[in-house]
């Protein structure tokens, strides 16, 4: 009877709340990275050099970075609602200026916050959603929400092209017109999140009497276990827990890699695709080819983690093949095979996050877990600065984005070598805390 009520209530929640969240970080992501697609025109229109592009579109992450942490802090306290919505406002109007951008100092000061208004948004749903699924389902449903962010390149990538194509309407460029429609749904949703979203399982007036007793007695039930691990030591609980914690530093130099190399596509690969010679709008089905394969290797990549229980080497064999994937775009000397390495990036950053955003709430709790995913994401983004940066720079000095590749490639690699320590260090903790105890 038990395992039938809990199939009964992880299904109804999962179809309330997890096809809504896909949709707000589709719209999420579309907005963070369509300045990939304006950069077709209007680098030329405003000027603006490869370095200029990179620098602007890294430093989204500075905004990101500094308001991160006091933002899941406010959305633990004040819950997911008003946060949510509060966070696609903001963000949404600050993405519909970018059409009014007239140099690269508005380019840069609109990056940074457009960075701050969005800063809590992915680690908030991510603390979110350990609100509302047992740790056993956890990185399954994560994955299922982090395929919105390549299936918004999958269909923003061809809707953005064909937006480009407005180019003269009412005397704005296609880019200010793309700016301008991207931005409305997230304002919209903004509204939509105030009566859709439910902050807590208590308050779920939706669910059957029995099914939210069920899952607020399991939650309450996981929630005391990690209580008993902080009591041992083995589970953080605390706000400065969550930051200091030395796994959590780790896992944030994890996520550096594996975001430098999600920017690096989200930024750069239209213009990686365009260098062979295309249109926007064959630039734009093409970019979406290999994220629509990593969506299904990213889900199936979860699900198995999941029903292994296995963590580590599910994100050290997916960083170690987007890294061959860089590698191998580096070197293409065809649209064929950068479009099969660009495929290969996309599935080993896509495949890598499910099990690595499982792994915090392994050891941390309560206030400690909003503030330790945050600092994982916070300091983690910082590499979607870099990594966009560092191509662009390489991009004017050499000529070829070859470089710049190589270098995101090797973050990777480092990636996967952290991730190692980390779970070998957790292993040793584990034993030593089972003799002491």
């Amino acid at each position: 009877m038990d395992r039938s009520l809990e199939q009964a209530t992880m299904r109804r929640v999962a179809w309330r709340l997890v096809p809504f969240i896909c949709l707000l970080y589709f719209i999420a992501f579309i907005d963070r990275v369509n300045i990939g697609f304006a950069a077709l025109t209007m680098n030329k229109d405003l000027g603006f050099s490869s370095a200029v592009f990179g620098f602007g579109a890294g430093i989204f992450f500075f905004g990101y970075f500094l308001f991160e942490v006091p933002s899941n802090i406010v959305l633990d306290r004040v819950g997911a609602r008003l946060w949510i919505a509060r966070v696609m406002i903001t963000w949404g109007l600050i993405s519909g200026a970018f059409a009014f951008v007239k140099g690269e100092y508005s380019f840069y000061a609109l990056r940074f916050l457009l960075g701050a208004a969005e800063a809590g948004f992915f680690p908030g749903i991510i603390l979110y959603l350990s609100y509302w699924f047992p740790a056993r389902y956890r990185a399954g449903v994560v994955s299922l929400f982090m395929a919105a962010a390549p299936i918004s390149v999958v269909l923003g990538s061809p809707l953005s092209s064909a937006l480009l194509a407005m180019d003269g309407i009412l005397g704005l460029h296609g880019w200010q017109w793309m700016f301008l429609i991207e931005a409305v749904p997230a304002v919209v949703l903004g509204v939509v999140v105030l009566f859709y979203m439910t902050d807590r399982p208590e308050k779920a007036t939706w669910l059957p009497d029995d099914q939210r007793a069920w899952l607020v007695a399991e939650m309450n039930a996981e929630h005391a276990r990690k209580t008993v691990g902080a009591e041992h030591g083995t589970i953080k609980h605390g706000i400065m827990a969550g930051m200091a914690d030395l796994r959590v530093l780790a896992l944030a130099l994890v996520y550096f890699g594996t975001s430098a190399g999600l920017y690096t596509l989200g930024i750069w690969a239209p213009q990686i695709i365009k260098s062979f010679g295309l249109s926007n709008m064959a630039v734009g089905f093409l970019n979406g080819v290999p994220p629509t394969l990593a969506i299904v290797a990213m889900i199936l990549w979860a699900r198995h983690s999941d029903r292994t229980g296995e963590r580590t080497w599910h994100v050290v064999i997916a960083c170690l093949v987007a890294s061959v994937g860089l590698l191998l775009a580096g070197g293409a000397d065809s649209t064929l095979a950068v479009i099969a390495a660009l495929s290969l990036v996309n599935i080993g950053i896509s495949a890598a996050k499910p099990p690595l955003w499982a792994m915090p709430t392994m050891f941390l709790s309560g206030q400690a877990a909003a503030v330790g995913i945050a600092t994982i994401n916070s300091i983690g983004n910082l590499g979607g600065f870099v990594g966009p940066w560092v191509i662009g720079w390489i991009k004017d000095q050499t000529g070829s984005f070859t470089g710049g590749l190589f270098f995101v490639s090797g973050l990777l690699v480092l990636s996967a070598i952290v991730t190692v320590i980390v779970a070998r260090a957790g292993r040793r903790s584990e034993a030593a805390d089972a003799v002491a105890h």
